[in-house]
């Protein structure tokens, strides 16, 4: 019997609007895939893209952004901030050798429960059929035959 990989989904979610709808589908029983590790931050215009590419290093497969629908945002243009990040950290990750369906940008409202965990269960497929990211040979190269203390060697100039 074959263990099937089950990834590991770390979830940025807006307190006003996304962890809500999280804290929603959890009391109205919703069943979805347990893989999302939730981060309550107070908006999604506060996710710094280090965070996301932390959390890519450290081992999770893929990160979900979630915030209020725009123009809903607690914080007047947070979204707009955070939909801004998200597109230059899609194009620097995939500069990076990083599959583009590793990082979702979700709107879901408090009372959207039901669209959260579908987004959730999605996003789980996806990484499922993409396989684990393993950061150090994608994105560090390790398995060039470099240790990781090792440099680079540096081309001399002729």
């Amino acid at each position: 019997m074959s263990e099937q990989f089950e990834p590991v989904i770390v979830g940025f979610l807006c307190n006003w609007c996304s962890y809500r709808a999280a804290d929603l589908a959890g009391t109205a029983r919703i069943k979805y895939a347990p893989n999302m590790r939730p981060i309550r931050v107070m908006c999604s215009g506060r996710v710094d893209p280090q965070f996301v590419m932390k959390a890519l290093r450290e081992g999770a497969d893929g990160v979900m952004i979630a915030g209020c629908h725009p123009g809903e945002c607690h914080y007047v243009n947070g979204n707009i901030k955070a939909m801004r990040r998200f597109y230059l950290l899609k194009a620097m990750l995939k500069q990076l050798g990083v599959e583009e369906d590793r990082i979702q940008l979700v709107w879901a409202s408090a009372s959207e429960g039901i669209l959260l965990a579908e987004k959730v269960d999605q996003m789980t497929e996806a990484l499922r059929a993409l396989g684990p990211l393993n950061w150090d040979e994608k994105v560090i190269h390790r398995n060039n035959g470099y240790k990781s203390a090792e440099a680079l060697p540096v081309l001399e100039e002729a």
